[in-house]
């Protein structure tokens, strides 16, 4: 079985190709600090994760015509729109008029600069709402990039809603963004993104108080070494521990829904997000499942397909998508980042926080996996005393065989390296570590200590 390929991941130029040994950020300084302050080596790279999620963190930005609110969940809304916007949907070919107001946020300084950063956002946008996200950066050489899109978003698909979808064809010359990714183009040249600044656009139907509400919004900003292979980690202390997640299999939804990509193969992604939000403990009402042919085992994995289906992409592998549906469930935050070994995994695990991981591979490279992959999502869920990686991996011809383990090493150097051979010999790029993390809006101490020392806040 091979996934589906992702072309989109291949962000990196073919420029570094020729230069996977050469690392000129290999001596950066670290900008991802542990829960006791202390950061990766340098062979290691720079991630940076920060959000905006309290009443603070969104009173700091400049809102035109958005209104921050508190309680419980802060976040933003609509408050008086600024103006309106005709907006041509190039999936419908619908022309309608849409309301919005505007949020910027602070600058975000890096620590250490990056080559690729990705937005991800918590929200929900009722019928007749929708979002954009957008990612305006500063270069090492004190240049601007332009305001580059990451997204177009609405929780649903109701008749008149604009469709779910990112842009392409966004670039100047410089960088440009790759679906759910902004890069440089060649890092091999030193040039790096000092600092970016996140823009919210709220978009409403005239005449109406509807409003789309954000809860957190964020982004991962990172440099990590061109390497082919990454150093071992040893077991840690999520070594014998494993979490009881729900276990689904993509491929008995083969052939489902050709309009969100087919089922099978092209599911890896919404079935291990829905495999987590279950964990959590929330699934979609038999209402919502409505729709579903009641043929269909599982269905609530179709219904995840289908919320994070990306009408540009057309697939449901977008990441910030993913992260946004699990988050509309209630209590429940998401985030997209980076991880620096198993042992960050480990921490998560022991705190009882499944990840939901994205790795490219030979069939020879993971043994006992069956299949190879050009981009492919499994959850891991677990370690054994050896520590070896328990998950949970959709791509599996049943349920009742979604649970593997894979062995460590194995398993530690696909899913981080961000060189690999296919099985042509071409030189392509990993994943580097991405990691989607879904956790509640109210984590325990020990959840919220192992969040920290991943970066996430």
């Amino acid at each position: 079985m091979t996934s589906r390929p992702t072309p989109r991941r291949a962000v990196l130029t073919a420029a570094l190709a020729v230069a996977a040994a050469a690392s000129p950020f290999a001596s950066a300084t670290p900008a991802f600090a542990g829960a006791s302050g202390s950061g990766p080596g340098p062979a290691e790279g720079a991630v940076d994760h920060r959000a905006w999620a309290t009443f603070p963190q969104w009173s700091a930005g400049r809102g035109a015509g958005t209104r921050v609110i508190g309680g419980t969940r802060p976040g933003l809304v609509i408050g008086d729109p600024i103006g309106t916007h005709e907006y041509r949907d190039p999936h419908t070919g619908t022309t309608a008029a849409w309301e919005y107001a505007t949020w910027l946020s602070p600058v975000r300084t890096l620590p250490a600069p990056a080559t690729e950063v990705v937005v991800s956002f918590n929200a929900r946008t009722p019928a007749g709402t929708w979002l954009q996200t957008e990612l305006r950066g500063t270069y090492t050489d004190r240049t601007r990039t332009p305001w580059y899109v990451m997204g177009r978003w609405t929780s649903g698909d109701a008749a008149g809603d604009i469709r779910r979808t990112s842009v392409d064809g966004q670039g100047d010359g410089k960088s440009s963004v790759s679906t759910d990714t902004l890069a440089v183009d060649n890092p091999a040249s030193g040039l790096r993104l000092a600092s970016y600044e996140l823009r919210l656009t709220l978009y409403r139907r005239p005449g109406t108080r509807l409003t789309p509400t954000v809860w957190r919004l964020g982004a991962m900003a990172s440099d990590i070494p061109d390497r082919f292979t990454v150093p071992a980690s040893r077991p840690g202390e999520g070594a014998g521990h494993r979490l009881r997640v729900p276990r689904y299999s993509q491929e008995i939804h083969k052939g489902q829904y050709p309009e969100y990509d087919n089922g099978g193969e092209a599911w890896c992604s919404p079935t291990s997000s829905q495999m987590v939000i279950e964990y959590w403990g929330h699934r979609p009402s038999r209402e919502d499942l409505a729709w579903v042919d009641p043929a269909y085992a599982d269905p609530q994995v179709c219904h995840a397909a289908r919320h994070t289906y990306d009408n540009q992409y057309k697939g449901c592998g977008n990441w910030p998508f993913n992260a946004a549906y699990a988050a509309t469930y209630p209590d429940l935050q998401a985030v997209v980042t980076r991880l620096r070994s198993l042992n960050d995994a480990e921490r998560l695990v022991r705190a009882g926080i499944p990840l939901i991981t994205s790795q490219s591979f030979l069939a020879s490279e993971l043994e006992g996996a069956g299949y190879g992959t050009a981009g492919h999502l499994m959850c891991v869920v677990g370690f054994t005393e050896s520590g070896d990686v328990v998950a949970n991996d959709p791509a599996s011809p049943s349920n009742a065989a979604v649970e593997r383990v894979y062995r460590r090493r194995q398993f530690e150097n696909i899913w981080l390296r961000t060189k690999r051979h296919n099985a042509q010999g071409e030189v392509r790029n990993g994943s580097g570590g991405i990691c989607y993390l879904y956790f509640p809006l109210r984590p325990t101490t020990r959840q919220a200590r192992a969040l920290a020392s991943v970066g996430v806040r």
